[in-house]
Order: C-alpha cells, then sequence, then structure tokens
C-alpha cells in the first residue's frame, strides 16, 4: 500500500528544519543551507544538479539516493515552491530549480490562491491545490498509484501531516550546526504517541540519520 513519507528531511541540533527570515536570497532562512551539507557533496546530488558529475558515495550518499526510491508523488508547502506571498502576480515564478525541477512526478503544491498547473522539462508538473492537506494526500495517491507520496517541506507542512497523523515514515537527517531560531519541526508534537519509533539511526562525519517508523 502507498505509504505518506517523509525522507532527507534535515534539521539543526537545536531543531529547526529551516533558518529565519526566508527570502528569495536566502529561500532555507539564514544559515539554513547548513544544515543540507552532507548532501552536497554526494553523487545523488551532484548528478541531479551539477550536470552528471561524480561526487562522495557512502551512507550519506545510500540515504540520499533511497530518499527517492518508488516516489509517486510528491507535496509541497507554498514555500517550498518560492517567495511569492499572497495572490499570484502572475505565473511568472516557476519554482527554485530553473526549467527542470528534481522530482520528475506530480508535485502538489498547498496554496490558498489558485493558479493553473505547470508543466516543466523532465516529468513534473506542479499542481496548486487550495483545499488543505487532506485534498492533496488525495489528490497525490491518485496520481502516485502504488508509489509512495513524499512530503518535502518545508516544516509547517511536514507539522500539519504529523499532527493529522497521516505521516507513515520519517527520515531525520540532524546536521552538527546549530541555527538558533527559525522554524521548530518537532516542538509540542508527541512522536511515541503518533505510534513512531525508532527503525534506524546511522552516524557519519556530516550527519546523524534517524529513521522512525510505525
Amino acid at each position: 500500500m502507498s505509504k505518506l513519507v517523509v525522507r532527507a528531511f534535515a534539521i539543526s541540533l537545536d531543531g529547526y528544519g529551516a533558518g529565519p527570515r526566508q527570502s528569495l536570497k536566502t529561500p532555507l532562512g539564514e544559515g539554513g543551507e547548513e544544515l543540507h551539507r552532507w548532501f552536497f557533496p554526494t553523487r545523488t546530488f551532484r548528478r541531479m544538479h551539477a550536470g552528471g558529475a561524480d561526487g562522495s558515495t557512502g551512507v550519506d550518499d545510500d540515504y540520499a539516493r533511497r530518499s527517492f526510491d518508488n516516489i509517486g508523488a510528491w507535496i509541497l508547502g507554498r514555500n517550498m515552491f518560492g517567495p511569492v506571498r499572497g495572490p499570484w502576480p502572475d505565473e511568472q515564478w516557476k519554482g527554485w530549480w530553473g526549467e527542470e525541477p528534481p522530482y520528475h512526478v506530480p508535485a502538489f503544491v498547498l496554496t490558498h490562491h489558485p493558479r493553473p498547473p505547470l508543466e516543466m522539462k523532465g516529468g513534473t508538473t506542479f499542481h496548486f491545490v487550495t483545499g488543505g492537506i487532506q485534498d492533496a494526500l488525495r489528490r497525490a495517491r491518485e496520481a502516485a498509484g502504488d508509489k509512495d507520496v513524499r512530503v518535502g517541506g518545508g516544516v509547517s507542512t511536514v507539522r500539519q501531516y504529523l499532527q493529522a497523523g497521516l505521516i507513515d515514515e520519517m527520515h531525520l537527517v540532524v546536521s552538527p550546526t546549530l541555527l538558533g531560531g527559525g522554524e521548530a519541526l518537532l516542538a509540542g508534537i508527541n512522536l511515541p504517541q503518533l505510534g513512531f519509533r525508532c527503525a534506524e539511526h546511522v552516524g557519519t562525519e556530516s550527519a546523524q540519520h534517524v529513521v522512525l517508523s510505525k
């Protein structure tokens, strides 16, 4: 059966999944890029973003590669799609990733403001969902078929699905950095009460990989 999963979601040692003051220049918030230093050198990242250039292998790359396995659709919060707030002024903004985003499957963007679907190179089509998290999940599962649906973030979106008890599995990457502020992923959320247990934990020089499942 299709699962709703969170994968390769990086948080700081003090629990933040994004830094403060997200902007066009700092899409991950101030200091937020530090959360992903484990990912940038990997072969998976470099093949996605560096024109096929080689990269590091090993545990970090294994988890990065696994994070894309069996994914048939994504769900994204509006901040993950871009910095535009309020009604869409036009359709010029097409995401942070250029003409070929890294998803390669349908991606459902949560928003309060309607916008026509946006078809990109490489198989990604962004669908803008105004009906809330349940509607986005229904549509994503229809698109994914037997494959899993991945919640890509940001923090607020993951928290909404967690608090609704809808997430089946989470792979968190604890990066050895302190942000001091931003968006806290797990504050006030009782993971054992939601049925989660630690199924895997592996440390590397760059991160601690933790898989929580039900």
